[in-house]
């Protein structure tokens, strides 16, 4: 089955019939969702596994262990490192959406969470929990993968507590931003980090961001400062750098992985990149580590 590559709204809970939606995935590695976004706000906890993330307008590593708070309609996804697995060669991770209406009902029937909604409804940029709070939110989230639903309503409002005041909390993601060369450029962004390990054609990237080839050309080019197919390449040897330090995989898989289709041109542009070849550059980090 050929993968959605645009950034997409997830399911609606609605179509589930619940306030709020909790899902316990156990999966390969590259069985995660791509870029997407929805309506709801998401507390997403990684058990197991590690990668790159990219939320709103930032992209960097994360492990496993912790829990991102995402408000709604920011651009988000996880690709997991293909190496960090569990013993049956899988990712573990929870996560919890729920509607701003569902903070606005428990507002109107719970007058003494007004506090708690007030604060959780401020919050404009995703954030990743630590100390305390984080420990407590994995706790609560845990237990609630294994009760019922009428039990997970009162984890739930524990969950809310939570958030609304954590000890310390660090920004991880932006909405992106209001101007549009600027907003286009990071979905643009986005879209190749999704989609870098497969053939990004110029028609394909230039109907992404809506323009006519010779237009989104000129005008990535004079936003990068670099032309398209400059960065995609960079970013594709950075991503095989990582691998060549972080997998056994041979120099072919990498290359594949990375996006490479040729495995001679591969080794041409890696080396005129990092003035080695790959073989080189995995030995002579590997001395270093």
């Amino acid at each position: 089955m050929k993968r959605e590559r645009n950034i997409k709204y997830g399911p609606t809970l609605e179509s589930e019939g619940r306030s709020f939606f909790l899902d316990h995935v156990h999966i390969r590695w590259d069985n995660q969702i791509t870029l997407h976004q929805q309506d709801s706000w998401e507390l997403s906890y990684v058990i197991t596994g590690r990668g790159v993330r990219a939320i709103g307008d930032i992209i960097e590593p994360f492990i496993e262990g912790e829990v991102i708070l995402i408000p709604p309609h920011i651009p988000h996804c996880w690709t997991f490192d293909e190496s960090i697995h569990d013993s049956e060669g899988k990712i573990e991770n929870i996560t919890i959406a729920f509607y701003d209406k569902l903070l606005e009902e428990s507002y109107r029937v719970f007058p003494e969470l007004s506090d708690v909604i007030r604060k959780i409804r401020q919050k404009q940029n995703a954030i990743s929990f630590s100390g305390e709070t984080l420990t407590k939110l994995q706790t609560v989230m845990t237990s609630m993968a294994s009760e019922s639903h009428a039990e997970r309503v009162s984890s739930l409002i524990r969950i809310l507590n939570l958030i609304a005041s954590p000890d310390t909390a660090d920004i991880v993601g932006r909405p992106v931003m209001e101007d549009k060369k600027a907003r286009k450029m990071q979905l643009i962004y986005l879209y190749v980090m999704n989609n870098y390990q497969h053939n990004i054609s110029l028609d394909e990237i230039a109907q992404f961001a809506g323009m006519e080839k010779a237009s989104f050309c000129v005008f990535f080019k004079k936003m990068a400062n670099k032309p398209f197919f400059s960065f995609l390449t960079e970013y594709r040897i950075g991503s095989s750098c990582q691998m060549l330090l972080k997998t056994s995989d041979s120099i072919s898989e990498i290359c594949i992985a990375s996006g490479f289709r040729d495995v001679p041109y591969f080794n041409r542009v890696f080396k005129k990149a990092k003035n080695m070849t790959p073989g080189e550059y995995r030995k002579n980090h590997q001395m270093e580590l």
